[in-house]
């Protein structure tokens, strides 16, 4: 499949289960990609941040997208998650992530010193030209602590294997300019995305190609009509069915969405993974308004 699909429409990206030591549970991790692919999403994104990637050795994360590859069959295409803190790990893991047969790699700043922006420039230059991945720019300042300026972004799209960018959405009223400022920057055809749930439909609305959705790796079919409707120009059906999942995107807000998504997957009996050590489970508490809220929007 072209790289290139990955980065237009819904991209779901699932929880990575583990066991306490960090191997991943191939058979659960079957049962999480398997419904989306055949729900309809353009693609998969394998070992995001809600993947749990920094937290898996290399011979995990080849195993995850071994048996993410042959639980799709060729149905969708999978991105997956390439960022490691040093250079020549993420070459390694993008060599790895294209002779596996991954149609594209998401690649994110990951550090512990913080990078300037050539740095960044160079960190990203050598991985795709050393693995020949296309690549998706992964701008996620929340977990890495370095955004990505219209202007970094501008020069990376013009590196051979930088095809797309996936970008926080900020709120409804700065999306628009947000937007804008991005695709001044870069070439054509260059595929701009977003993240953040709560804010995905108005990103899309605003012009953004993707949508890469953590609920859509439990849920894809209230995602599907919210990036379908999107698609088809009808603003009032996108933000009418993303109004109506506000009650979980305000659980993602309060608690973050991996941690919600365990909850979600151990209470549909999907897994009983827990997220990886030192990120704890939600409290008990919180887990009955998951299950509450779940069952109330037809979810469970």
């Amino acid at each position: 499949m072209s790289a290139m699909s990955c980065f237009s429409g819904l991209s779901a990206f699932p929880i990575t289960p583990t066991s306490p030591g960090g191997q991943v549970d191939t058979q659960a991790l079957r049962r999480l990609v398997g419904p989306p692919a055949e729900a309809g999403v353009d693609s998969i994104g394998l070992l995001g941040s809600t993947g749990t990637y920094a937290y898996l050795a290399r011979s995990e994360r080849r195993r995850a997208l071994d048996a993410a590859l042959d639980a799709v069959a060729s149905r969708v295409p999978l991105l997956v998650g390439v960022g490691a803190l040093r250079t020549d790990e993420a070459v390694r893991l993008a060599q790895d992530a294209k002779a596996a047969g991954a149609a594209a790699g998401l690649l994110a700043a990951m550090s512990y010193t913080p990078l300037t922006e050539d740095e960044v420039f160079a960190h990203v230059a050598a991985v795709a030209g050393e693995s020949g991945l296309p690549l998706c720019l992964y701008d996620n300042p929340a977990t890495t602590h370095f955004r990505f300026t219209p202007a970094l972004v501008g020069r990376l799209a013009r590196l051979p294997g930088i095809v797309a960018v996936k970008s926080p959405a900020p709120e409804a009223s700065a999306v628009a300019a947000h937007h804008a400022a991005l695709r001044a920057a870069v070439p054509d055809g260059f595929s701009i995305g977003y993240s953040g749930d709560w804010n995905a439909a108005e990103a899309l609305l605003a012009g953004g190609a993707a949508w890469y959705g953590v609920a859509a790796g439990l849920f894809p079919e209230p995602c599907l009509r919210i990036a379908q409707a999107a698609r088809a120009g009808d603003a009032a059906g996108a933000r009418t069915e993303n109004a109506r999942l506000e009650p979980l995107w305000a659980l993602f807000r309060a608690h973050s969405s991996l941690r919600i998504m365990y909850a979600a997957a151990e209470i549909l009996g999907v897994c009983r993974a827990a997220p990886p050590r030192p990120i704890l489970p939600v409290a008990e508490p919180v887990r009955g308004e998951v299950a509450t809220v779940l069952r109330q929007l037809g979810l469970a």
